[in-house]
């Protein structure tokens, strides 16, 4: 039988993939087969991300595109610089993400909260659809938007970001609804508490990491790595039945 998470000849964009979840995501893509655009806003992170990868693998599996997401024309280089080298775009992993603000919503700047909306929301948009129609024409084609368990809870301190999450998860629904037809997937997964870089307001808050960890199944925060698995998953042939879903990864912390 066929290997069902065989990426080889693939083409992925992942975003956001100079380190924390999406340098892992992208480091299992190649590991699997897959060639992979390391893409977010500064260029030497992403060098550095690519020569690790490419070094883990032992080929030149992953090249750097930077790109800032929030701008459109920036985002349009990334897969007009992804078609020049590899023709195509086969995984679309949306994973680069703002949260300027930690706090209760009513303390929230319109410029903090519209930075969310733009870069969590917006940007994924934007991509999709300059990746979609060849995903389309060719009749294959996964798009993974990374969202958070955030998006299925309240907070008090990260209200617009969870609104944000939530919405990709929605999004996931509607594109799965839409681009199925042509065989192309749509998902979204949800981590919980991850320790990155990202998340440092989080874990690195004792109280936080108490409640979060007590309140777990597995009693403690998750790694990156642990995350990739699924987009792997999703982006091969053993998920080629999967679309519309959001996965959660969190540890058990939303069933306990």
């Amino acid at each position: 039988m066929a290997n069902l998470f065989d990426l080889a000849g693939k083409a992925a964009i992942v975003t956001g993939s100079s380190r924390g979840i999406g340098k892992a995501i992208a480091h299992r893509l190649a590991e699997h087969g897959a060639n992979v655009v390391v893409s977010s806003r500064k260029a030497d992170a992403c060098a550095a991300a690519v020569q690790e990868i490419n070094d883990a693998v032992g080929r030149k599996a992953a090249i750097a595109v930077p790109a800032n997401i929030a701008a459109k024309e920036a985002l349009q280089q990334l897969v007009d610089e992804t078609m020049a080298a590899f023709s195509r775009v086969d995984v679309l992993v949306c994973n680069a993400a703002s949260n300027p603000y930690f706090g209760p919503m009513s303390g929230i700047g319109d410029d903090q909260f519209l930075k969310i909306l733009q870069n969590n929301i917006v940007s994924n948009h934007w991509l999709i659809n300059m990746v979609a129609p060849q995903m389309r024409e060719r009749r294959d084609g996964a798009i993974i938007l990374i969202s958070s368990i955030g998006g299925l809870k309240g907070s008090p301190l990260l209200g617009a970001y969870n609104i944000s999450k939530a919405a990709d998860m929605q999004m996931a629904r509607n594109l799965a609804s839409e681009f199925g037809p042509d065989n192309v997937r749509v998902n979204t997964i949800a981590p919980g508490l991850v320790q990155t870089d990202f998340a440092k307001a989080l874990w690195e808050n004792p109280s936080i990491l108490k409640a979060y960890t007590e309140h777990s199944c597995l009693k403690r925060i998750g790694q990156p790595d642990e995350i990739a698995g699924m987009a792997v998953f999703l982006a091969s042939p053993a998920g080629a039945f999967t679309t519309g879903q959001t996965f959660v990864i969190d540890g058990g912390q939303t069933v306990v």
